[in-house]
């Protein structure tokens, strides 16, 4: 668990160094969706909502949860689901996302 620890930590001083703050998951979840969208631009409130989903799903996809199935007419990506994430609770969930957030920034 420390190893998970300081490759979280890790990205936290990354995100601090190009941001100058940490953003909350909410925050990563929509850069990691902008930098799978492949532009940045003003996006509608749907739009911000639809980054963060894609976000989840590029993480996701990581663990065999999602695969990429390609983009659409306007270049958004999107994803199959292939299982159901069988994470319990929330913390149960937010922890399965920031090990795939460390596997992303790793990559």
């Amino acid at each position: 668990m420390e190893n998970f620890e300081q490759r979280w930590k890790q990205v936290e001083v990354t995100l601090q160094e190009r941001f100058g703050k940490v953003p909350d998951m909410e925050g990563i979840l929509f850069l990691i969706g902008i930098n799978e969208l492949g532009e940045v631009r003003e996006f509608s409130k749907e739009q911000k909502q639809d980054l963060m989903h894609i976000a989840v799903c590029s993480l996701l996809s990581r663990k065999g949860y999602y695969e990429y199935a390609g983009l659409d007419a306007e270049g958004w990506p999107h994803y199959n689901k292939l299982t159901s994430v069988d994470a319990s609770n929330m913390q149960a969930q937010e922890a399965l996302l920031k090990e795939c957030v460390v596997l992303y920034f790793e990559e």
